[in-house]
């Protein structure tokens, strides 16, 4: 049996007004605004909601949402706070979840709210664990930020399996490798 590799540490830096995690670099993974905690901060966050535009405003909350890699929770908290939707997000490391729920008002799992501590490679392999899923972010990043952790077609084909018809995916592909024509062809090979 293969020894997994340690999980960065966790750490949180606060600059005006705003509250960072981060996983043992200077890299920023997340952010949240301490006097607006259910807002999303980040603008690449933002543009990760993009699938909003696709998906009805009325009956949202009837709609599940799904987060591969829970940063700061932001995506999480907003689809659980503000747009009152079944929200799941999925985290490998615990450190990362007790650090949320400690630092940036992520609310304990309920009806509405689930936060597992798993693999998400694993995860979406197993989809009558998840049910259907209306709203998916994948935002799964190294410690360094270099680029997707988890690229490679059968992951995005798995993902797209867990999609219910009309479900939206987004992917973050920001990276500091020039990873990004490559990975996307990859989204766009497996989703068809």
């Amino acid at each position: 049996m293969s020894k997994q590799p340690a999980l960065p540490a966790v750490t949180i830096s606060e600059h005006q007004g705003i509250r960072d995690l981060h996983l043992d670099t200077p890299w920023i993974q997340g952010s949240m605004r301490i006097k607006a905690p259910f807002d999303i901060e980040l603008e690449y966050v933002q543009r990760m909601m993009v699938w909003l535009l696709f998906l009805p405003p009325e009956g949202l909350g009837a709609r599940h949402a799904l987060q591969l890699g829970l940063g700061a929770a932001s995506i999480t908290k907003f689809c659980h706070k503000r747009l009152r939707m079944r929200t799941t997000a999925v985290e490998l490391n615990p450190a990362v979840i007790d650090v949320c729920r400690a630092w940036f008002q992520l609310p304990p799992d309920g009806p509405r709210l689930t936060v597992l501590n798993a693999d998400a490679a694993q995860v979406v392999r197993e989809p009558a664990r998840l049910q259907t899923i209306d709203a998916l972010c994948v935002d799964l990043y190294d410690h360094e930020a270099a680029a997707p952790v988890l690229d490679d077609e059968a992951f995005y084909a798995a993902c797209r399996g867990l999609l219910v018809d009309g479900g939206v995916m987004t992917v973050n592909l920001f990276g500091r490798d020039a990873s990004f024509a490559r990975s996307s062809a990859r989204v766009t090979r497996s989703c068809r």
